[in-house]
């Protein structure tokens, strides 16, 4: 199946690729969204097909207020279905129970725990049954991004993995933004280019990586969560 798919998008530009998604592979293709600038180019992509592709979130329990301003934004703009995928509330009641709720501060084990309960396997249950996950990442956000393909197998998950935007800049993005008028998560515009969960999320400074405003208190080989790790 990758092989057919990659063949088939080869050539084609973003729009083009969502497209051809969203029109072969309805009912076998799902969107994740964390309402990022990303995902939101992606979102108003999906808005202008009639076969529609399903989107959900992973709502953490631990995101911003401004996330929720740009979720409800981005409602109202293209009435599309987002489905919230929480946490298993025994798993954080758990963890927070013996360990406090600031343990991913502590160790490595305590934060991949942490993402796990709230990220991991809610994504789990979220793509599983279908056959294509689409994506917002785009290769030039870190340097495990730029070994990625825009069309790739995940092994673990058993899924197809699609990211359109992958050879975007971030001028492409936000020119986009800014020409169809899309809603955004105000953050970006105070220097938080990726955008997590609130204790896990700072702003960055000027000359320092993409990824350094997430888990700024590990070092860099260590900046993913692992919901992109199973290719």
């Amino acid at each position: 199946m990758i092989d057919l798919l990659k063949n088939a998008l080869a050539g084609l530009d973003a729009a083009q690729i969502v497209s051809y998604i969203a029109q072969n592979y309805s009912g076998r293709t799902v969107f994740s969204t964390s309402f990022g600038i990303e995902d939101q180019v992606i979102t108003a992509m999906l808005s202008k097909e009639p076969r529609q592709v399903s989107i959900f979130t992973l709502e953490t329990g631990r995101l911003f207020p401004e996330t929720y301003y740009v979720w409800n934004r981005t409602l109202e703009r293209y009435g599309l279905r987002i489905k919230a995928f929480y946490p298993q509330a025994d798993a954080v009641e758990a963890m927070v129970s013996d360990k406090g709720p600031s343990s991913f501060y502590e160790s490595v084990a305590n934060k991949k725990e942490c993402c796990f309960i709230r990220k991991i396997e809610p994504l789990q249950r979220a793509i599983k049954g279908f056959d294509i996950w689409i994506t917002g990442i785009r290769a030039e956000q870190s340097a495990n991004r730029e070994e990625m393909d825009f069309i790739e197998w995940d092994a673990v998950n058993s899924i197809v993995k699609v990211h359109p935007l992958f050879y975007w800049s971030l001028e492409d993005v936000e020119a986009f933004l800014k020409q169809f008028n899309v809603p955004y998560n105000p953050l970006h515009d105070k220097g938080f280019p990726s955008i997590g969960c609130q204790p896990c999320t700072r702003a960055i400074k000027k000359g320092e990586d993409f990824r350094a405003g997430r888990w700024w208190w590990e070092d860099k080989s260590k900046k993913e969560c692992g919901l992109h790790g199973g290719s």
